[in-house]
């Protein structure tokens, strides 16, 4: 795997460092709540473990399948939920973990499914947002790191279901995907 990253943008220890400080920012911005932590599946797996591991405030877990992807590496601009969240959101506020906000598409129309299912607020958190792609008019509250228009796998980031298992954030050479 190693030969089709073109660069290493963050190690992993960069990112623990800044999982780390997001997760006491969400610590501070929620003190005395238990909010309802829902990571978007599959990318964020891992940034959402080591968040909510990250944070001592209680916080309750769950999770989302939404694409808009499929196996290629721009939007399709159709959300598909492939798997609901189990928790109620009703009255809740919650906060939802995302890999990378790309158009930004795809949270746009979570935000907007949880604020009619009732929750009293809808925080986002993202590991990396790719402003450059944003077609939405969205903008995380916390973000990890902001990229140029590259396309990144690694830690939990994927490729047609590859490179996710990568411990760090890498740049995928072009002459993987287009071919």
């Amino acid at each position: 795997m190693g030969a089709d990253i073109e660069s290493i943008l963050f190690s992993s220890e960069r990112i623990a460092e800044r999982v780390a400080q997001l997760a006491r920012s969400l610590d501070a911005a929620f003190q005395g709540t238990y909010p309802l932590a829902v990571g978007i599946l599959k990318g964020s797996f891992m940034f959402f473990a080591d968040l909510v591991r990250a944070m001592s405030l209680p916080v309750q877990t769950d999770f989302m399948c939404v694409s808009t992807y499929g196996s290629g590496t721009t939007s399709q601009g159709r959300l598909t939920i492939k798997k609901d969240t189990d928790a109620s959101v009703a009255g809740r506020d919650v906060i939802i973990v995302e890999d990378i906000i790309d158009s930004g598409f795809t949270l746009e129309n979570v935000r907007r499914i949880f604020l009619e299912r009732g929750a009293r607020s809808v925080t986002i958190v993202t590991l990396l947002d790719k402003p450059s792609r944003r077609t939405a008019a969205l903008q995380p509250d916390y973000r990890g790191f902001v990229i140029g228009d590259e396309f990144v796998v690694g830690y939990g980031l994927d490729y047609a279901e590859k490179y996710r298992s990568l411990p760090y954030i890498g740049v995928l050479s072009r002459s993987v995907y287009e071919k």
